[in-house]
């Protein structure tokens, strides 16, 4: 929970760092990163174009506009000694991406943020719209399905009920061309005895949202994480109290020696125990600085609104619905009648039984619906 919450903040100071590096986009200055070839960045940071590599840019578009091919032009960039900002060779991946940067027609991009005629433009657009007519007639179409970089959820978190293997995605087109996505137990798969079934990839997802989902909108439970979130940070944090402690007994002893200053009693050892006094404070103050540091303590109202942030979120976004199951899932254990989902909180166990799960309608062709919470027969 406390690594979670550690993690949000970071993303809510990333924000802020975003807001200040639009207002820079806005004013077309440089934002970090590698400055694309044939550019430079000035004082004010501000592109602009390199008088060395700018030509050989320019070169490059018109090189390839009259026939040439990525090989070639690689081969011809890696002649002439050109290199990327890091220093490697230009290789076919950098080529395409310099020809489809459209930084070269002076467009500044930063996320969201657009700015035509932002930067000075190296090629004209007619050049880079043939350019760029020409890299996608020549693109090689992709397997129809392959880079479908759909993400598996439930990775490294599902595990076969019988074996108690990893269940791992897996996903392959039929013979009607339809496309299939499924979690396969890696035993299965590496042909090493066990007999577990795959199972569809959005069934069990879907079914493991809908108990997360009504695990994390249940205010009983909530509370008691936030009492668990608590109890921890106290436990843990063993060292404050005790150098708080040391640090008390400092600060007394030192009160007691000014009190005895103040009475006129006044040494060569008193000074010297009292310099002695003042340093161990010091020291102390800052172990305990360290300690916080290291360990910061959040405090329960913190923690409920982090919480009580994952019910605002949108359970369409893939990156939302990844951020759940990595905060509040341990593990999920499939068995052939029942799932048995196990949370990141002290006696945090959900047993599902197959049978009993809502919405079963499978389809004349016994199979379970993808739409449904039904187990697949």
């Amino acid at each position: 929970m406390l690594e979670g919450f550690a993690e949000y903040y970071s993303a809510e100071l990333a924000e802020k760092v975003i807001r200040g590096m639009t207002e820079n986009a806005l004013k077309c200055k440089y934002n970090g990163g590698s400055v694309a070839i044939g550019y430079r960045v000035d004082e004010e940071q501000h592109y602009q174009i390199d008088p060395v590599t700018a030509p050989v840019v320019k070169e490059t578009f018109e090189k390839y506009d009259s026939g040439a091919t990525v090989v070639e032009v690689v081969s011809w960039l890696n002649e002439k000694g050109l290199k990327p900002e890091r220093g490697k060779r230009i290789s076919i991946d950098t080529v395409k991406r310099l020809l489809k940067n459209r930084k070269y027609i002076g467009e500044y991009k930063y996320r969201e943020t657009i700015v035509p005629d932002g930067v000075p433009a190296i090629v004209d657009l007619d050049l880079f719209n043939r350019v760029g007519e020409r890299l996608a007639k020549n693109k090689k179409a992709p397997a129809r399905y392959k880079a479908k970089a759909e993400m598996y959820l439930l990775s490294t978190k599902l595990h076969c009920g019988l074996c108690g293997a990893f269940m791992v995605g897996e996903s392959g087109t039929s013979r009607t061309g339809k496309f299939h996505q499924y979690y396969k137990c890696v035993n299965v798969k590496n042909h090493k005895g066990c007999k577990k079934k795959s199972v569809k990839k959005d069934w069990i997802e879907t079914l493991v949202m809908t108990e997360l989902t009504a695990m994390l909108f249940d205010d009983t439970i909530i509370e008691r994480i936030i009492d668990m979130v608590m109890d921890s940070q106290n436990q843990e944090n063993v060292a404050v109290p005790v150098l708080q402690k040391r640090l008390d007994e400092t600060t007394k002893a030192i009160e007691n020696i000014l009190n005895a200053i103040q009475q006129g009693i006044f040494t060569t050892s008193t000074k010297e125990r009292l310099e002695s006094l003042e340093q161990s404070k010091e020291e102390l103050e800052m172990d305990i600085l360290q300690e916080e540091l290291f360990r910061p303590f959040v405090s329960e109202d913190k923690v409920r609104f982090w919480l009580h942030k994952f019910r605002e979120g949108d359970l369409r976004n893939p990156e939302h619905r990844q951020r759940l199951v990595d905060s509040f899932i341990n593990a999920i254990y499939l068995y052939d009648d029942r799932l048995v989902i196990t949370f990141n909180y002290k006696e945090g166990c959900k047993t599902v039984t197959l049978k009993d799960v809502a919405g079963v309608t499978a389809k004349a062709e016994n199979r379970s619906d993808l739409c449904a919470l039904a187990a697949p027969l």
